[in-house]
């Protein structure tokens, strides 16, 4: 076939005139995802960060790579001074697995270096006295349920299981007595042989919006509203609630000094990683304030 027109702006190859297209018979190096990092002239390779990247879950890959970075330049830190300080340690088997050479270097470093203060009698009981809270026993709750089942993306079964629950709601604010044959006849849950019989409840034991109705009722009391949850409606009724007790001091004393011990070591391990930053050349990363898993 003849051709008829030729585009006076494309070469014989049919590529505008005058454009420089890029080679495609090699591909263009990727650039790095870090500038060079490096303590004391000695490098930390790329691949190494990036494969530590994986121990460090973040919102994003760019923060995963920076938290691995600084992880590295701490480590690195760390076995440069043991090294100038002669220190070796022979690997010890832990939970996790055998230590590596200079893992134990690095324990052995700040076991001689570092000196954490031990706590005393007063300071765990100023923090007992403090957090009192955090060493109290969870309340046990006894209670019945009725259950009108619907799954979360049944929106038209779960309409009708709403409805229902509201009709024997109405039921048993005249007839509280009647909760238990109530519960046979309606609830979809196996506790329905007993009457909706739940037991004893703790934290955990069920759903959050069953706990969170529990919190707001008064023993004897039966939910006004239906209670919602992924497994459908509830109707709940409070039989019991024992409250918890604060644990005393002597059985919690150990515990707490166990944890402002720990607090001490990451503080002073801290300082003390801060402390050989400073005396070093440091390129390519900032570790200040770092989260290394090395100083928690």
């Amino acid at each position: 076939m003849a051709n008829l027109y030729t585009n006076p702006n494309l070469g014989a190859d049919g590529v505008p005139a005058g454009l420089d297209l890029p080679s495609t018979k090699v591909p263009p190096k990727s650039n790095p995802v870090l500038s060079e990092v490096s303590v004391n002239g000695v490098e930390i390779p790329e691949l190494d960060i990036l494969a530590e990247a994986q121990n460090h879950p973040a919102e994003n890959p760019g923060q995963a790579v920076q938290a691995a970075a600084r992880a590295l330049v701490v480590r690195e830190l760390l076995l440069q001074q043991a090294r100038v300080l002669g220190i070796s340690a022979s690997p010890e088997t832990l939970a996790e697995g055998s230590e590596t050479m200079e893992d134990a270097a690095i324990r052995e470093l700040i076991e001689i270096e570092v000196e954490v203060p031990l706590a005393s009698q007063d300071e765990c009981q100023r923090y007992y006295e403090n957090n009192k809270a955090r060493f109290s026993s969870e309340p046990i709750y006894e209670a019945r349920h009725i259950l009108f089942s619907a799954g979360s993306e049944q929106q038209t079964a779960r309409s009708i299981a709403k409805a229902r629950a509201m009709d024997v709601i109405k039921v048993l604010s005249d007839k509280p007595e009647a909760f238990a044959d109530l519960a046979r006849e309606y609830s979809a849950c196996p506790s329905k042989e007993q009457g909706g019989n739940l037991g004893q409840l703790t934290k955990g034991s069920t759903v959050p919006e069953f706990e969170a109705a529990l919190q707001t009722l008064q023993v004897g009391q039966i939910t006004s509203e239906p209670v919602d949850s992924k497994f459908g409606y509830h109707i709940i009724a409070l039989n019991r609630k024992i409250e918890g007790n604060i644990l005393p001091f002597e059985h919690v004393e150990e515990t707490i000094r166990a944890w402002l011990e720990a607090a001490s070591w990451s503080r002073a391990v801290s300082q003390y990683i801060g402390i050989l930053a400073g005396a070093s050349e440091i390129k390519g990363i900032n570790i200040a304030g770092t989260d290394s898993p090395l100083v928690q």
